[in-house]
């Protein structure tokens, strides 16, 4: 694709990566195919060829419209079309860029700037967050029905085994799953501790940056990344292994850190070592010996949905497949795997209707086996499934915790 950025664009960093995004489209329109928001809208303007044609146009000069945005804030960035593309578009970081920059050029409504604040600022801080949902929790039987299907009931946790084993690996409490599902990092604790692992959290690290940076507050996300690097980097020194992420979109972030600190002679180095030490919780059990794991009992016939982060961003598509079926789970049929469930992050929120609809085909997809329950390995999609879900939905890892 023949590009002509205009100077404002074309002398910045971020500028010259959109270019060379864009110079590697060659408009063959495969993603169409595999976008959800396409398949839901058959509008051009709302798959990912039509919106590389978008922000091209304003990476160009053209003036740039609340109508442009709309199709962009529409994209779930699944990255769907990054996995189908033959010519390795890399879409993602495109519209990363693109959405920053029209969000500087053309003022947000005054509604859409109190929730997108209001999102930055409580949810991920957890010193914020936890309370406040404690809070619905106790009240959630009293609560609007819309309003109550997004807040998870509270969560039994059992303890943290004991740091005992020479082998050492770094989890990240994250925020939102710290609070709405903490018995995820506790059972990826108890079962890494069977395997001579020990499983620990850094109290200083956070977020991981992602609700910051695709919410276009890049410098704030950017420190978010810093403050992880910080807290993690003492354990690095002290002989981790590796970073094992439980949630994917988490994960997918993580390993973005030496790319979008390149630049940052303070952190390059250490954001590139922490990238390259981040690994899938699956992808890293399927190193280990897994002869002495045992699935619980009750566990039944088990639809596995691959979250969009673990499958089109770090790229370990069947990796929860493939570990379960070695500890004995039985696997119920899914179609439409590569389609995203419409958590998205914070899409749920600023954009219900249509992550409604593509929850409600995800349902569909996961359910036409008649499984017993749902597993997936990010606190997004289980939080959003889970909130229509007739059977139980859960993160993977607590199937191996007996």
């Amino acid at each position: 694709m023949q590009t002509n950025l205009v100077k404002e664009f074309a002398n910045t960093t971020e500028g010259q990566e959109a270019e060379a995004i864009l110079r590697a489209c060659v408009h063959c329109g495969f993603c169409t195919a595999t976008c959800p928001t396409y398949q839901e809208l058959n509008d051009e303007r709302d798959g990912p060829r039509g919106r590389i044609y978008l922000m091209k146009q304003f990476l160009e000069g053209n003036e740039v419209t609340e109508k442009t945005r709309t199709h962009l804030d529409r994209c779930l960035t699944c990255r769907s079309c990054e996995t189908t593309c033959p010519s390795g578009v890399q879409y993602g970081r495109l519209v990363d860029i693109t959405r920053g920059l029209v969000d500087e050029k053309l003022e947000r409504p005054r509604r859409e700037r109190m929730i997108r604040w209001a999102l930055r600022t409580i949810v991920p801080k957890r010193a914020l967050f936890t309370p406040l949902l404690a809070l619905g929790q106790m009240f959630r039987p009293l609560l609007p029905e819309a309003l109550r299907s997004k807040v998870p009931p509270r969560q039994a946790t059992r303890p943290w085994p004991a740091a005992r084993h020479e082998r050492v690996v770094i989890a990240l409490a994250g925020c939102v799953q710290s609070a709405a599902t903490p018995n995820t990092n506790a059972a990826a604790a108890r079962v890494l501790d069977r395997l001579g692992i020990s499983l620990i959290e850094a109290s200083e690290a956070g977020c991981c940056g992602a609700i910051n940076y695709h919410l276009s507050a890049h410098d704030d996300g950017l420190d978010d990344m810093r403050r992880n690097i910080d807290a993690w980097w003492p354990m690095i020194e002290g002989g981790a292994e590796a970073i094992v992420m439980t949630a994917s979109g988490c994960g997918a972030m993580v390993q973005d850190y030496g790319h979008l600190l390149r630049d940052d002679p303070d952190y390059a180095h250490k954001a590139a070592r922490i990238s390259d030490m981040t690994r899938d919780l699956g992808e890293f059990l399927l190193q280990e010996d897994l002869s002495t794991l045992r699935p619980a009992e009750s566990s039944g016939k088990v639809a596995v949905h691959c979250p969009c982060t673990l499958q089109h961003a770090m790229k370990q598509n069947g990796v929860m497949e493939q570990v379960l079926r070695k500890v004995g789970i039985d696997l119920a049929e899914t179609r439409d795997k590569h389609l995203c469930c419409g958590s998205a992050g914070t899409y749920s929120i600023l954009q219900p209707e249509m992550s409604q609809r593509l929850l409600g085909n995800k349902l569909k997809a996961l359910t036409i086996d008649n499984p017993d329950r749902i597993v997936t390995a990010n606190i997004g999609c289980q939080l959003h499934i889970g909130s229509k879900a007739d059977r139980p939905v859960q993160h993977w890892i607590e199937l191996l915790d007996r």
